[in-house]
């Protein structure tokens, strides 16, 4: 096999299995913000067992996160050197930053929070529980940057050796996608932990097990479900617009999108025929010229603009990203069902509302990984967007061999992972908020 299809294969699949951690790891910390202000404020311990219990899964998503995400920097310098030479200017201090000023604040009160209840002050603890959520959302931050620096790269220069040369690190770190992309991807986390919080505590109102801890945990739950999935559609929105202005090959194989005209259609649903050049599907007429401008004849840019040799596999990007707003719109509409029905007082005796719940947990991970697809592939041919081409970013040492046999083990060691994590996940989840 060819190597630089086993590299794209091998990161690709460590960076989506680590991927389904850090989308845990900000909603479940601001789930713990939350329980524990209220906690310190009506000083009533029902808060404090919500705390205690989300710290502990805390634990485990972000230790099985580290060292998943170890292994994607490693491979920086092993399958991608080709890259890291050419990029190290700007990628070594924006993953330093990562490092220094976010992963170890994160890393030391996350100890506090699991460890610290009875050892420090209530101030000291909800302190702990606020630089525990800062520091996730830090660490995002610069992820989010040095990936976004892929997809609009700016504040650079190109040097004579054909190096590319921090030239802004403002303008760098807030390149044109950072901070779409950033609230994008926070709010993906927070609908994610939202969606894990409603089913665990619908379980537990289902059953009748753990009181007016678990009522209070899936109130709290449900209102972030209702919230969240309505501030994505703005974001994702927002996101959507800067892609159509920014990135338009993109944009373009995300809506199927072939001939630039005005009055584009919007496809809901639909396959895309690269030979032929078409797509066919349910559409609504000029909806996605009305959703980039709010003007059902402006125009948006097709395919057929640019060289074929630049166009992303359309019809992979086209199904991964409406998977992902499928999904979007399924959180929104059983989100505000089950606002309304704790609006009415009838969410606890909502049975089949409850026992729907906790089959939601892994849909917002499939969205995620869909978004990711939608992103990453979407980008392709180039590693970075318009200036290197991934077939040249490849190290050129490492044998096919030597990937697929590292390929290998890695799936072999992911598998062992991931049935640990779920084993411990479901293990602390019976245990349940009083443990």
């Amino acid at each position: 096999m060819d190597a630089i299809l086993l590299a794209r294969l091998q990161f690709a699949f460590t960076i989506g299995f680590h991927f389904l951690f850090p989308a845990m790891t900000l909603g479940t910390a601001l789930v713990i913000l939350i329980s524990e202000s209220m906690h310190l404020i009506k000083k009533d311990p029902l808060y404090a067992k919500i705390t205690d219990f989300f710290a502990r899964l805390l634990g485990l998503i972000f230790v099985v996160g580290t060292a998943t995400g170890i292994v994607m920097e490693f491979s920086f310098g092993t399958n991608w050197s080709e890259y890291s030479r050419t990029v190290g200017d700007i990628f070594g201090p924006i993953l330093a930053a990562e490092g220094v000023i976010a992963f170890f604040l994160e890393a030391v009160f996350i100890g506090v929070l699991i460890f610290g209840r009875k050892r420090v002050s209530p101030k000291v603890y909800w302190l702990s529980a606020l630089l525990v959520f800062i520091g996730g959302h830090l660490s995002a931050f610069w992820i989010i940057v040095a990936n976004s620096w892929m997809q609009t790269p700016a504040g650079y220069e190109i040097d004579a050796a054909g190096r590319i040369v921090l030239l802004s690190f403002y303008e760098a770190v807030f390149n044109p996608s950072t901070m779409v992309r950033l609230i994008h991807t926070v709010l993906a986390s927070w609908v994610t932990c939202a969606i894990m919080v409603s089913g665990i505590a619908g379980y537990y109102v289902r059953k009748g097990l753990h009181g007016e801890v678990a009522k209070t945990m899936l109130k709290i739950g449900i209102i972030l479900f209702a919230v969240t999935p309505l501030l994505q559609l703005g974001a994702a929105h927002a996101h959507a617009i800067q892609v159509i202005d920014t990135q338009p090959v993109k944009a373009a194989a995300m809506e199927g999108h072939f001939e630039t005209g005005r009055g584009a259609p919007l496809y809901i649903i639909g396959y895309v025929d690269e030979a032929a050049e078409k797509t066919v599907g349910i559409y609504i007429p000029k909806f996605l010229s009305f959703l980039y401008n709010f003007d059902f004849n402006s125009e948006i840019r097709g395919l057929k603009d640019y060289p074929k040799e630049e166009w992303p596999p359309v019809n992979l990007v086209f199904q991964s990203y409406h998977i992902m707003v499928g999904l979007g719109m399924l959180f929104i509409a059983l989100g505000l069902v089950g606002a309304w029905l704790l609006w009415t007082g009838k969410l606890y005796t909502a049975r089949r509302y409850l026992f729907v719940l906790p089959f939601l947990i892994p849909l917002p991970h499939i969205a995620h990984e869909s978004g990711w697809i939608t992103a990453e592939v979407g980008r392709q041919p180039w590693i970075i967007y318009g200036l290197m081409k991934t077939a040249d970013a490849a190290s050129v040492v490492v044998s096919a061999g030597q990937i697929l046999f590292s390929l290998i083990m890695f799936g072999l060691i992911y598998t062992l992972l991931f049935v640990m994590f779920v084993m411990l996940f479901v293990k602390i989840v019976k245990q349940g908020p009083a443990a």
